[in-house]
């Protein structure tokens, strides 16, 4: 069975997701996704040859963003219907505000694709990190890269006030460490890999790992569109889920790697480079205690509470456990 059948077993699978929710779906016509560049994934191989549109019965229309902030904004004005890999603190972030969205799985795991970079002229380590002290630094506020950056300061002990803190998207933060106008940038993907050029990280993703310092993005929507649709979003969780099997067990990696290469405007060894940083948990693994289960209301207070303490948001839900909706995974490990 080559790759391209087996991704049409989602079209068939989806297809027994019926219901007033897909009625309502095809009374949408059409349906707005985000996603990010220079982030390959292995649902681009789906995305590419319309396997999402086939499945959910609706044109797909995919826009691509810089940062999970953006998405939570688009979603708010009713621009984009879900988001594919947000990060975890934009989307604690936006319902610490209020907005009402869900998280229906957990996108991917990559603690060594997002991090910050210092300067390669200062010289600076784990062992001299004081020195950071006074130090102009690049961060995309309210995202992954944001708290991971925020809890590497309260590990080494420097005092946020003792920093310049400038907001800037990913490329920019890349741009400006590679010109000198900022000391250390953070970001992910395309962007870290640039920065990198220029620097040096404090901490490895398990060194960071080891803090408790977690990292991963998920697929979110506004609880309404959800609750609305919740056939429309299993069908998509299904076709995302046939491709992120269909990479773990390697029985697709020839086929999909170019097409997301393509997909992901990356070259074909940085998307075999990047994607080896990748984990893509299964819909068993999703729904364990490990991940949203259990595990991941607690983690997003822990990223709300460092948001608060900080001075980022001025407060955090009593828990997250309803920002997390089970239901549409749950009908896929049914079927």
């Amino acid at each position: 069975m080559n790759l391209r059948t087996l991704l049409q077993g989602a079209v068939a699978g989806a297809a027994v997701l019926t219901g007033a929710s897909m009625a309502n779906a095809q009374a949408l016509e059409e349906i707005t996704i985000a996603y990010f560049l220079e982030w390959p994934m292995p649902f681009q191989y789906a995305k590419v040859n319309g396997t999402y549109d086939e499945a959910l019965g609706v044109r797909v229309n995919w826009v691509s963003f810089d940062a999970g902030t953006a998405m939570s904004a688009a979603m708010a004005s009713g621009d984009v219907h879900m988001s594919v890999s947000q990060g975890v603190p934009p989307f604690v972030v936006a319902t610490s505000a209020g907005q009402d969205l869900q998280i229906v799985d957990v996108a991917v795991s990559y603690a060594d694709n997002d991090n910050c970079v210092v300067a390669s002229g200062l010289e600076i380590d784990q062992d001299t990190a004081g020195d950071l002290a006074g130090k102009k630094v690049a961060v995309p506020l309210g995202t992954a890269a944001h708290y991971g950056f925020l809890r590497q300061m309260d590990h080494f002990g420097i005092d946020l006030a003792s920093l310049e803190i400038v907001d800037m998207a990913p490329p920019d933060g890349a741009a400006a460490i590679a010109n000198g106008q900022v000391d250390m940038a953070c970001g992910w993907g395309g962007s870290l890999r640039r920065m990198k050029e220029f620097g040096n990280v404090l901490l490895t993703g398990a060194e960071k790992e080891a803090l408790g310092i977690l990292v991963f993005d998920v697929t979110s929507a506004p609880a309404s569109f959800v609750a609305e649709n919740p056939d429309l979003v299993a069908a998509f969780l299904r076709v995302t889920a046939d491709a992120n099997a269909a990479w773990n067990d390697g029985s697709g990696v020839e086929e999909m790697l170019p097409v997301i290469a393509m997909d992901a405007g990356m070259d074909i060894d940085a998307t075999r480079d990047t994607l080896a940083t990748f984990v893509f948990p299964s819909v068993e693994d999703q729904l364990s205690d490990a991940w949203l289960g259990a595990n991941a209301p607690s983690f997003m207070k822990g990223v709300a509470d460092v948001f608060v303490e900080s001075g980022s948001i001025p407060s955090s839900l009593d828990s997250y456990a309803d920002t997390i909706n089970l239901g549409p995974l749950m009908s896929l490990s049914e079927m």
